[in-house]
């Protein structure tokens, strides 16, 4: 049965995108050699690039790449055999080149699709638009202090994949089994740990709501939530929100929002910037990221067996249910147990 919002004037649907940051499994970040280890004290990993010292030059770190078309493999994705990096300004502390190195309209990763299954034994091809690679920024702390904030750097610099979706799911749930899809093939193929406790892995759910059939409503950002329980709980919050909202004769407002899982709420943040607020434009020290089909072939080659061939191979092989199946290669351990 379809998943809608009820409210005092009738049946609302949910439309959902998420946009998925993991963190590439690299011993070092995306333009310099520092290291990435996670729980290090403060500021111990930290290189004159990621501190964006005058003069300081970013390099390319082949691995991150490699990690990023194995993953778009995974995703059943077009590799784009040339891809841009791109300059997204905007200034906060712990930002301090004022910029983050990302791909705009040029991304290393282009449309794909992932099949994700659901409680009920249904599937729901969900579409990709792209993946892009990009530097993480530092970490404010304000916590530590009543009246200063402090920046730890340790994260500046780490690549990351931002793995972007379509409007495609249309239930809390839907949500919740798509990002557990995209980290098992991130862990099946060793490009991120998916560990969201540790920040690895993050999500910004991106929600709007409609009457059934009519075009897209306006939709509101969610950022950086680190759970899959939370995410699905952000969306159902935020739908009926939205839904109050309208029935009251109201306007979406596209913003950003923060969800506060002790208070069961979504809160503005500031309102939604478009792409040209960022003024992207080619970053000026970084030539244009250019290989052949030869390279891919060479990592393609290498792609272990993922979850979804698994289960089908535990089916035919062994006449596990397919529910049983699913059970067994959800986690890589299991599987491979």
């Amino acid at each position: 049965m379809a998943y809608t919002v009820t409210g005092e004037t009738g049946e609302w649907e949910v439309v959902i995108g998420l946009e998925v940051h993991c963190q590439v499994i690299s011993n070092s970040k995306l333009f310099s050699g520092a290291a990435t280890d996670f729980g290090s004290d403060p500021n111990t990993q930290v290189s004159l690039v990621d501190a964006a010292m005058p003069g300081m030059l970013p390099v390319i770190n082949e691995e991150c790449v490699e990690q990023a078309v194995r993953t778009g493999l995974g995703l059943n994705a077009q590799i784009n055999l040339k891809s841009v990096f791109a300059r997204k300004n905007y200034f906060y502390a712990d930002l301090p080149q004022g910029y983050q190195i990302s791909q705009a309209d040029q991304p290393i990763v282009g449309p794909g699709v992932i099949k994700i299954d659901l409680a009920d034994g249904s599937s729901v091809d969900i579409g990709v638009e792209r993946l892009h690679l990009e530097q993480d920024a530092g970490k404010s702390m304000h916590d530590q202090d009543p009246n200063r904030t402090f920046v730890d750097l340790n994260r500046s610099g780490v690549a990351l994949m931002e793995i972007v979706s379509d409007p495609d799911m249309r239930s809390p749930e839907e949500a919740g089994a798509y990002i557990r899809k995209i980290r098992s093939i991130a862990r099946y193929l060793g490009t991120c740990d998916g560990n969201m406790d540790q920040g690895s892995m993050r999500c910004d759910a991106n929600v709007s709501v409609r009457r059934p059939g009519e075009p897209f409503g306006t939709r509101c950002e969610i950022k950086n939530v680190n759970s899959i329980r939370f995410v699905m709980q952000a969306i159902e919050i935020e739908a009926k929100r939205q839904v109050e909202v309208l029935e009251g004769g109201g306007e979406i407002v596209q913003q950003t929002r923060l969800f506060d899982q002790r208070l069961g709420e979504t809160r503005a943040m500031r309102s939604k910037e478009m792409a040209h607020d960022y003024r992207y434009f080619p970053d000026p020290d970084l030539l244009p990221l250019v290989f052949d089909d030869a390279f891919v072939s060479e990592i393609e080659k290498e792609l272990p067996e993922l979850a979804d061939e698994k289960e089908a191979r535990f089916m035919r092989e062994n006449g596990l249910s397919a529910y049983d199946a699913g059970v067994l290669v959800a986690e890589k351990e299991h599987a491979d147990y």
